[in-house]
C-alpha cells in the first residue's frame, strides 16, 4: 500500500484488468457471477457502503472520506465486470442473486452501517476479507481461465483495501 505526498492511498492495485471475456455458457458460474453484483456480499453492497461511510465521515475525517469515495469507485468497476460477465454467459444483471432456487434482490439492509470511526473501519476490513474468501473459492471452482484471472485480479483490489483500512485504523490508535 503506498500513500502518495498529498497522503492520498492507492486504491487499486498497478496492475491491468484482464480482459473481460468468457467463453463459458456455464449458468453456475454466471449465477456465480450474479452472486458477485446482487448478494449480501457483493460488489453493490460494497459499493453503498462505502458511499454512506464516505458520506458519514466528512468533514471530521475528510482524508478518510475521500479514500472511501475513491474505493467505492473501484467497487464499482468490480460491480460492472461481474455484470459484464453474467450478460456474456446469458444472465440478465439484475442487482439479484440466486438464493435457494429464487432470486433475490438486492437490498441495501444487507449492510451494517456502524457511524463510529474504530467500528467502521473494522466493519470495511470484515467485508473485504468476506469477498476475498468468495472470490478465492469461486477462483478455485470456476474452470475457466478467463473468469479465474478477472477474480485473480479483483482480489489483488480487496487485498489492498484491506491494507488501507488498517492503516486507517492504526492511524487512530
Amino acid at each position: 500500500m503506498e500513500m502518495n505526498q498529498n497522503h492520498e492511498y492507492q486504491v487499486s492495485a498497478d496492475l491491468p484488468y484482464p480482459p473481460i471475456q468468457t467463453q463459458s455458457r456455464n449458468k453456475d458460474y454466471a449465477y456465480a457471477m450474479l452472486s458477485n453484483i446482487g448478494s449480501s456480499n457483493s460488489e453493490m453492497s460494497a459499493v453503498s457502503l462505502y458511499f454512506y461511510n464516505s458520506t458519514v465521515l466528512d468533514p471530521a475525517y475528510s482524508e478518510f472520506s475521500q479514500c472511501f469515495h475513491k474505493i467505492s469507485i473501484v467497487e464499482m468497476h468490480h460491480l460492472q465486470i461481474f455484470a459484464a460477465l453474467a450478460c456474456q454467459m446469458g444472465l440478465d444483471p439484475r442487482l439479484w442473486s440466486l438464493d435457494r432456487g429464487r432470486r433475490s434482490y438486492w437490498s441495501p439492509g444487507y449492510n451494517q452501517y456502524p457511524r463510529m470511526l474504530r467500528p467502521l473501519l473494522e466493519n470495511s476490513i470484515k467485508g473485504e476479507q468476506a469477498a476475498i474468501r468468495k472470490y478465492s473459492r469461486q477462483a478455485e471452482l470456476i474452470c475457466d481461465p478467463d473468469i479465474q484471472a478477472i477474480l485473480r485480479r479483483i482480489i489483488l483490489d480487496e487485498q489492498l483495501h484491506i491494507e488501507i483500512f488498517t492503516d486507517m485504523l492504526n492511524s487512530i490508535t
